[in-house]
């Protein structure tokens, strides 16, 4: 019997130390006692009873090693050992059956502290909500408050997105609700699994990181998803301001003034006459301008009035409403299961009860994230407009996207001034958030080619001298693909000018090359430098057989720039090939991150990452694979390629794979390395001197991935 009870899961509590009291049947524990060798925890033997035999130490070595303490050091220490007999027999049974049937977190138990006293029991957690923020955590909140409220406390801004609007502002200020999860019983619930954390009742229930104060993550210093990223640079900057206009078209009165911006972005390679692409719609500082812009009714924009009047599809609103990163736990699609556990609805519940991550708001879920979901429901919030493409739609003349084989265009152009005009206050900067939907009807063909894009300030305001501001870009874009449909996106992202070269160059030795100043001084006073850039992409690849191919470049100038994919793979035979070149250079922060998500069985992958970092420039790529339990027979590849240019540029490039089915094939790798000296002779050879074999070298790693994009826009 009391090799039995020692063995019990209760007395499995490797930190506590339980203590039965001779002159009460409450359990007593000693959360600070700590035994002198490694050994179990265990209920003190009453005073007036004897120590057991040897026959006791060996069942208490045996619990030491089944609960991972290993072996006793001694086994001629004393130990404390159980008595659960006392003098009556009855008694003895009322105990036996309260420590067997009791859970280990029973908030009738005590638990000592360092004096001896009893802990007081925790019920109320509000207090604590906020105790384990830092300063930088609080100045983040406060950063990212100025930027949903506009920086004004006296009048809320508008929103344009009606109910997407509303609904994404509610899950914004509604915090988590702190409260424990449902105690499972082994054998009992279906649910039941070890892989749980539980906290003690004299313990806190804390947020998860970054939700303290909002109902969706918000950038932490420290955090999984902003791991290597500057936050505390971001957060310095100001960006509470709004483009004047937003939510209302561009009308320009001047032809001479449209004619002047088609020039600037032919010049930029981000314009098409309208027999070059199917539909082209242009945005200026996120603005939507109709007069450059070519509607069809597969391509249009959606502007206030739409949702103000209820024009808008209850469709398309659904497909709107959706939040990255599991924070819409319905899945977009109903993913088929042959075994007992399909078909599946839920994201959090995937590969139950073992292996799903569980509620995005849990901490375990959220260090697997890409820290999205508050930023695109502030897109909701702020975004003047959604330009909206939706392939295998027939037009006025009767012709689809799919016959046409021609690309649809969408250009979000930025000034320098943010279009915030004099109104902005010194050291401000202005936001603007860009909005995307895009839907691949069944047996549809769809190609989009997304570009941003800067645009001189006089080219769109001739008559007006402004000042130029630093700028966020906040962009979502969602893409849903269909039965047999074929997507294929090109997104450029080429804002924020060009960085400066030779910034790897100190002090001293730019004085020795008679350099008018230092590069590195240059850099630093560059505007774009304040700039950040963020864009999500949310793929949903919802039909049999839909296939999406994707080509990302990462060419801009700005000071921050991070761009997060991912993409859900729901029904079988469906296929994600996402191909990504990033470049840094002079002192910029630059971040990738894709995760590919195989949920439907039979389904495929290919992702190759190459990144070109010179300058004193960062750069960091995460890509996550995740195949789950029901996602037999994935075929997933994933390479990131990296050069490094000078001794001072860095590179965190970290692929991964996590899988829950057994039935795979999957692979993963990285290399970094500077340009090839082998290579570098063979062309020196042939008569090219060493800077133009560099950039031989260099465009040929870059043209791998660019022959992807849309020849109509990549030329040739």
């Amino acid at each position: 019997m009391e090799a039995s009870v020692r063995n019990h899961p209760l007395l499995a509590v490797a930190s506590l130390v339980f203590v039965a009291s001779s002159s009460s049947s409450s359990i007593v524990v000693d959360a600070f006692a700590a035994p002198r060798t490694r050994r179990a925890p265990s209920i003190q033997r009453q005073q007036n009873r004897p120590r057991t035999s040897s026959s006791s130490s060996s069942s208490s070595s045996a619990l030491c090693v089944s609960i991972g303490l290993g072996p006793d050091n001694d086994n001629n220490t004393p130990t404390k050992d159980v008595d659960i007999y006392g003098d009556d027999a009855a008694a003895a049974d009322e105990r036996k059956v309260k420590l067997l049937n009791t859970d280990p977190y029973d908030p009738d138990r005590i638990i000592l502290g360092e004096d001896g006293g009893p802990l007081p029991r925790i019920d109320d957690h509000e207090p604590y909500r906020k105790v384990r923020m830092s300063d930088s955590d609080r100045a983040a909140d406060a950063w990212f408050a100025s930027l949903l409220d506009g920086g004004s406390e006296e009048e809320e801004e508008a929103s344009f997105l009606g109910p997407v609007s509303r609904e994404h502002m509610d899950r914004l200020v509604s915090k988590v609700e702190l409260a424990d999860e449902p105690f499972l019983r082994y054998g009992e619930d279906e649910e039941w699994t070890p892989y749980v954390t539980r906290r003690l009742p004299t313990s806190p229930l804390y947020p998860a990181y970054g939700l303290e104060t909002y109902g969706l993550p918000v950038p932490r210093r420290g955090a999984e998803a902003w791991r290597n990223f500057d936050v505390n640079g971001m957060i310095a900057v100001d960006y509470s301001s709004r483009p004047d206009g937003i939510g209302t078209d561009v009308v320009m009165d001047d032809g001479a003034t449209e004619a002047t911006i088609i020039a600037s972005l032919r010049s930029r390679g981000a314009w098409l006459d309208d027999d070059e692409c199917e539909a082209r719609l242009v945005y200026v500082n996120g603005r939507f301008c109709p007069g450059l812009s070519a509607q069809t009714d597969g391509a249009r924009n959606l502007g206030a009035s739409d949702f103000e009047e209820g024009l808008v599809p209850e469709q398309t609103l659904e497909y709107l409403s959706r939040l990255p990163d599991g924070h819409t736990d319905e899945l977009a699609a109903e993913v088929p299961d042959d075994s007992s556990d399909g078909p599946h609805t839920s994201l959090e519940r995937l590969s139950a009860p073992d292996h799903c991550v569980g509620k995005a708001t849990s901490q375990f879920a959220m260090n697997n994230q890409q820290g999205t979901a508050a930023f695109a429901a502030l897109n909701s919030v702020k975004a003047g407009c959604v330009a909206y493409v939706e392939g295998g739609v027939v037009d006025s003349q009767a012709q689809t996207a799919a016959a046409t084989n021609k690309p649809v265009l969408i250009v979000n152009a930025q000034t320098p001034s943010g279009g915030g005009g004099d109104g902005v206050g010194e050291g401000k900067g202005v936001a603007f958030h860009p909005r995307t939907l895009a839907v691949a009807n069944e047996g549809s063909v769809l190609s989009l080619v997304q570009m941003h894009v800067d645009l001189d300030d006089d080219d769109v305001t001739p008559d007006e001298k402004v000042m130029p501001h630093a700028t966020l870009v906040n962009g979502y874009t969602q893409i849903f693909v269909g039965p047999n449909a074929n997507f294929t996106h090109a997104f450029l992202e080429e804002s924020g000018g060009i960085v400066t070269s030779r910034v790897e160059m100190s002090d001293d030795e730019a004085s020795a090359a008679s350099l008018p100043s230092s590069p590195r001084d240059v850099e630093s006073r560059r505007p774009a430098l304040r700039n950040s850039h963020f864009h999500a992409i949310d793929v949903h690849v919802a039909g049999d057989d839909g296939r999406y191919d994707a080509s990302l470049m990462e060419l801009g100038g700005n000071g921050r720039s991070r761009i997060a994919l991912s993409a859900s793979l729901l029904r079988p035979g469906a296929h994600a090939k996402v191909d990504c070149f990033a470049l840094s250079g002079g002192a910029q922060r630059s971040d990738v991150r894709t995760c590919i998500h195989h949920v439907a069985q039979g389904t495929t992958s290919r992702q190759e990452q190459r990144n070109m970092v010179g300058g004193r420039s960062t750069a960091s790529f995460r890509g996550r694979i995740r195949v789950e339990k029901s996602a037999q027979q994935t075929d997933s590849e994933q390479l990131s390629r990296t050069m490094l240019l000078s001794d001072h540029a860095r590179i965190h490039a970290t692929p991964s794979l996590e899988i829950i089915a057994d039935d795979v094939q999957c692979t993963h790798g990285a290399t970094v390395s500077d340009l090839s000296e082998e290579e570098l002779f063979y062309l020196r050879s042939r008569g090219l001197d060493r800077g133009t074999a560099r950039n031989l070298l260099m465009y040929a790693f870059v043209e791998e991935i660019g022959r992807g994009v849309d020849s109509a826009i990549a030329g040739g």
